[in-house]
């Protein structure tokens, strides 16, 4: 990861004027320990299926990964030149940690893996993504989801 006093000009200067957002609530949740819990991940790695539609912009929106999608049928389409996508290509679990997840509940340290996981365009205004992440908080409830892995890109 970059440290912000590394980056060269102009882009130092516009990471730091970046407005950052003010929530007014802080989420709280209660529920079953870790070992009874049903995980999903929300990643903001602009991941898809190679069926669907890419990710053109900043619109908000996200797609939905089956949990049994091969690595192979994944793609990034992340629009910043500046993301390295090396990673992705040697080990989709950078961004995507599903193996990681199938593990942890062989391991019964974690109770299930959600049958569908998310992936919203990282580099998005966060309000784009309000009206779609309830949205999402409505799918995960239907997947019977109380913990989400988020993945941040």
């Amino acid at each position: 990861m970059a440290r912000l006093d590394q980056l060269p000009e102009p882009m130092r200067s516009h990471i730091a004027d970046l407005p950052c957002p003010h929530f007014e609530q802080t989420p709280r949740a209660s529920g079953p320990e870790l070992a009874k819990r049903r995980v999903a991940i929300i990643s903001t790695a602009g991941l898809h299926r190679r069926e669907d539609r890419p990710f053109g912009g900043m619109e908000g929106d996200y797609r939905v990964i089956e949990g049994d999608t091969p690595a192979g049928d994944l793609v990034m389409t992340h629009i910043s030149t500046n993301f390295d996508r090396t990673g992705f290509q040697q080990d989709w679990n950078l961004v995507f940690p599903i193996d990681r997840l199938r593990e942890l509940a062989a391991d019964g340290v974690i109770g299930s893996v959600a049958n569908y996981h998310f992936s919203f365009m990282g580099a998005t205004d966060p309000a784009k993504m309000a009206p779609h992440a309830e949205n999402l908080a409505r799918l995960l409830a239907g997947d019977n989801v109380d913990a989400a892995l988020l993945v941040p890109v």
